[in-house]
């Protein structure tokens, strides 16, 4: 039994041992630590994604500079498998699917992403196509994009599968680390390569989940343990939604005598990586002008409130199968929302508004035949014709035989028929070479900014993309005004700020920790950016200190059964330290966006989203040097001979340390 003191000692010697360790790891290891990786998601049929081993999968390091090149980690390297690390114009489906096939010599993939190519959509070439209003049995000769493929630039790269690791480069310097080692020990030769050591490269993103949605909630239901592990989860979050005159938040269903105007963007974008989308002309475009429209209608509406109510709604999740609308449309439909279907009087939805001044904005109208309010389409369409005095913008209409592109307001229709139009910057396929993906970026949106500015005064500066998309915004705002009921003598007098739209565009895509984003909030997720964006403008300012903002209900002129109440971190003045922090009384609600099929429990769904995000314990990237086989071999031979030498050596030792360890009496001293 081990005493008190023998204990001390024990701890104290693993304690340095895991030092040593610790430091020798650090000596054989270079982490990358700004990387992200392709992870696995799964539906009602079968998982798309990557993952590694694991353990983790490791290779010796390729740089493929050409598709040709591709043959030596394919088949001519004598040191398979390879790590390919390929610059993003190099990072196509022709090479992703040659890798794919040939796995057994592969262990993973590091993209770079620098050079853009001409094109690039990773998604499908018709998006949520099964989702949508057209079915077999609901205009079926459009349904599949059988008239109009609306991307046709889609590889599907995105819903692939691929059983090695994939991974993203976000870090400059770690990218020349990498191509250093590489060219130091890998670098190809006259056709061999170099001489051990090799370097290479480790990769662990190894998923739970397997199979598909069914199967992954299945496994995790059935998990009793005091700490139960989640193999998946749902996708979804929250929409971000308001109303110009708040409904008490408690009292669900129908409300007599209210029609609402409903006015949509989609938050949501996605890319090969999940976590590395901007989606600048796929969702940012939409959801900034619309923004910058609630704030133009702000003074407006306070005036001379219009006669319909306006929700202003942000949806979350609408790349998997429309998760924020569905969501939406199913609690309308269940008393579970503060207005029901039909409450709504018509919808007018953003889509993809990469404009240029004067450029046409095309509007596509749902002329329903299940309906006898396709009036109301049309006098929507001359709303937002007559918005546009003064400004450099037209909106065109497409036509009759023209299909709604994929869209929020396609699940509206699926439930009802409600009048709507959809804005877009284009007249049939997609103008938008990136969709949904890494490339769709600031650069792709055309935000330029002089050399000379510094951070700060790129967040100020209007670029013309911001002018564009302020041109946007006002005729959507007085199209709202007048198609809710407003006074037109109000119309013209209803403008967006292009300072706002510039500063949102430079927030959301290009530096997102600058002064305006910090004034409104701390956080970097997207959708309380936006919750905390439409509440400083569209909310009111208050008095209220943070105790009395946390616990508004204590007051007796405030509610929280009307209002949100958020405390806003404010700007710094000059000459000071401290923020000028303030309490924003607000209509702004976050909504649950999660697909109904999970509340339902049915995993196989083909009326909503069934899309789940496996999890994983953790993820990791690091480069070392390698040696070869014969030297491994060699070491460890070594290394066993020693080991059972010193085992001998102690075994002799403690037989025979009575003789060798004995102590010698020394002669008494003799006194004289």
């Amino acid at each position: 039994m081990l005493i008190n003191g023998d204990v001390s000692k024990f701890v104290d010697i693993l304690f340095i041992y895991l030092l040593l360790c610790n430091a020798v790891a650090q000596k054989i290891y270079v982490e990358l630590n700004n990387t992200v990786p392709c992870v696995r998601l799964l539906n009602a049929t079968h998982q798309i994604g990557c993952q590694s081993s694991i353990s983790g999968d490791t290779g010796v390091i390729h740089v493929l500079e050409s598709e040709a090149d591709l043959e030596w980690p394919l088949s001519k390297g004598p040191n398979p498998p390879y790590m390919v690390l390929l610059e993003s114009s190099l990072f196509t489906k022709s090479i992703m699917m040659k890798m794919k096939n040939a796995s057994s010599r592969v262990a993973g993939v590091v993209v770079v992403p620098k050079t853009s190519q001409p094109e690039f959509s990773p998604h499908t070439t018709c998006p949520n196509e099964n989702t949508g209003v057209y079915t077999e049995t609901y205009d079926h000769n459009l349904a599949h994009c059988n008239t109009t493929v609306w991307n046709p630039r889609g590889n599907g790269l995105s819903y692939e599968e691929f059983d090695f690791p994939v991974f993203s480069l976000k870090e400059d310097n770690e990218t020349e680390v990498i191509k250093q080692c590489y060219f130091d020990h890998n670098r190809v030769v006259n056709g061999s390569g170099l001489q051990y050591p090799l370097c290479a490269m480790q990769l662990f993103s190894h998923m739970h989940a397997v199979t598909d949605t069914a199967t992954c909630m299945r496994r995790s239901s059935m998990d009793f343990s005091t700490s139960p592990v989640m193999v998946c989860d749902p996708l979804g979050g929250y929409n971000v939604c308001t109303f110009i005159r708040p409904y008490n938040s408690t009292a669900f269903g129908h409300k007599e005598n209210e029609s609402v105007v409903i006015a949509a963007a989609r938050l949501d974008s996605r890319a090969f990586f999940l976590e590395d989308s901007t989606g600048a002309e796929g969702s940012v475009s939409g959801f900034v002008t619309l923004l910058a429209a609630a704030q133009a209608l702000r003074e407006a509406t306070q005036e001379a409130p219009p006669t319909r109510n306006i929700l202003f709604a942000f949806f979350h999740g609408e790349v998997f199968d429309y998760i924020g609308s569905s969501r939406m449309v199913y609690d309308m439909k269940n008393n579970m929302f503060v207005i029901d279907l039909d409450n709504v009087h018509s919808i007018l939805e953003i889509g993809q508004v990469k404009t240029c001044i004067s450029i046409n904005v095309w509007t596509y109208k749902c002329m329903d035949i299940r309906s006898n309010n396709n009036e109301s389409v049309t006098n929507l369409v001359k709303n937002l014709q007559s918005s546009t005095a003064g400004l450099n913008l037209s909106f065109v209409e497409t036509g009759f035989s023209q299909p709604l592109p994929p869209s929020s307001f396609q699940r509206f229709l699926r439930a009802r028929a409600i009048p709507g139009i959809v804005l877009a910057d284009h007249q049939t396929d997609f103008n938008n070479r990136y969709y949904e993906s890494f490339y769709d970026n600031a650069a792709h949106l055309n935000l330029t900014y002089p050399s000379n500015l510094s951070p700060e005064e790129q967040l100020e500066f209007v670029t013309d993309t911001a002018k564009s998309l302020t041109e946007v915004a006002t005729a959507v705002a007085r199209a709202l005004f007048k198609q809710a009921g407003g006074n037109n003598s109000q119309v013209n007098k209803i403008n967006a700020d292009p300072k706002t739209v510039t500063q949102m565009l430079y927030g959301f895509l290009v530096r997102s920790n600058n002064s305006w984003f910090q004034s409104s909030h701390q956080a970097n997720a997207l959708t309380y950016l936006v919750q905390y964006l439409l509440a400083n403008l569209t909310g009111t300012a208050t008095n209220l200190t943070q105790s009395q903002c946390k616990k508004p209900d204590e007051l007796p002129n405030e509610s929280t059964y009307l209002y949100s109440y958020l405390w806003v971190q404010g700007v710094v003045p000059p000459n000071s330290t401290q923020r000028e922090s303030f309490c924003v009384r607000t209509a702004v609600r976050l909504v649950k966006a999660v697909s109904p099929a999970f509340d339902l429990g049915d995993y196989v769904s083909k009326e909503y989203s069934t899309w789940t995000k496996s999890q994983w314990k953790f993820i990791k990237a690091r480069i070392f040097l390698v040696a070869s086989r014969d030297l491994e071999m060699l070491t460890l031979g070594v290394g066993v001979a020693v080991l059972f030498t010193s085992l001998l050596v102690t075994y002799f030792v403690s037989t025979k340390a009575d003789v060798l360890f004995s102590s010698v009496r020394e002669p008494n001293n003799t006194a004289y």
